[in-house]
């Protein structure tokens, strides 16, 4: 499946993702002490809505823009997030995850980003301008590793592939159980596409068979049954959450499917443990 970013900026997923990091990062952010970002898959940065690739597909209507016209305040802060990028209210542009993480960040924090093609990294090293931080142009797996462990005691990695390739999960999994061998404290989130629930099951149990004590995955389906052939939601795989987090995140998640549910669908999102603490 072919995920670039710019086709689906400010789309359902990008609402339930950025959503759920803003409330990671900030739950993380209770305690002091420094905290490393990486973004291994940073794409463009910061995309424009009304451009031809966003029109082409016409995603954030079903995403960001339904986000904006509901009134439910736990997702004041995602609005906000994309609102500090605007000029006026109605959102033109949107964020990626690198400018997501950039407005989180404290002085004692560190954001490391990473983009493999070319011209997507020269588009986020324009939007990242004004920002401290650390770009890369790498393979996304080979600098995921060699980022671990950090160099502050806690960090977030940020996985969101376009699933270009047919083995990106299987790349996914074996980079996974490598980087818990090398820093099994950290919180990695690994964003993937939901198109049928069999193939979702099978890679689930794949990872679930890593032994990962502390492993959630957050699944947001849009419609009430598959829609063959058709992108049907998205979800993320999360390493070691912090409690404040997984408490918090319920309410977040409902908020979320009311806001984004098409039109005659109720749709469905939850929270499951595939580690040790289900």
């Amino acid at each position: 499946m072919n995920y670039r970013h710019s086709f689906h900026a400010g789309n359902s997923a990008d609402v339930v993702k950025h959503s759920v990091l803003i409330a990671l990062v900030r739950a993380l952010q209770h305690k002091p002490g420094a905290l490393t970002l990486i973004d291994t898959h940073a794409g463009c940065g910061l995309y424009d809505l009304g451009g031809d690739q966003a029109l082409r597909t016409g995603e954030a209507t079903g995403g960001v823009l339904r986000a904006f016209a509901d009134a439910d305040p736990l997702l004041d802060d995602y609005r906000a997030a994309v609102r500090a990028v605007n000029a006026g209210d109605a959102p033109r542009l949107y964020p990626g995850s690198p400018r997501i993480l950039a407005q989180l960040l404290r002085p004692q924090d560190s954001l490391i980003l990473n983009e493999k093609h070319p011209e997507d990294a020269a588009a986020l090293r324009a939007a990242m301008r004004g920002v401290t931080a650390a770009i890369h142009e790498r393979d996304a797996y080979e600098l995921w590793l060699a980022m671990l462990p950090t160099r502050t005691p806690r960090g977030v990695v940020v996985v969101d592939p376009p699933y270009e390739q047919t083995d990106e999960r299987a790349r996914i999994a074996a980079t996974l159980a490598v980087a818990m061998r090398k820093w099994a404290h950290g919180v990695t989130v690994i964003w993937y596409p939901l198109k049928d629930r069999a193939a979702h099951t099978r890679w689930k149990e794949q990872l679930r068979r890593l032994g990962i004590p502390k492993l959630l995955t957050v699944e947001h389906w849009l419609y009430d049954a598959d829609q063959p052939g058709l992108y049907n939601g998205a979800g993320l795989f999360i390493v070691n959450p912090p409690y404040a987090f997984t408490q918090a995140l319920p309410p977040l998640l409902e908020a979320l499917r009311i806001a984004l549910a098409p039109e005659g669908h109720r749709g469905a999102i939850a929270a499951h443990w595939l580690g040790g603490q289900g």
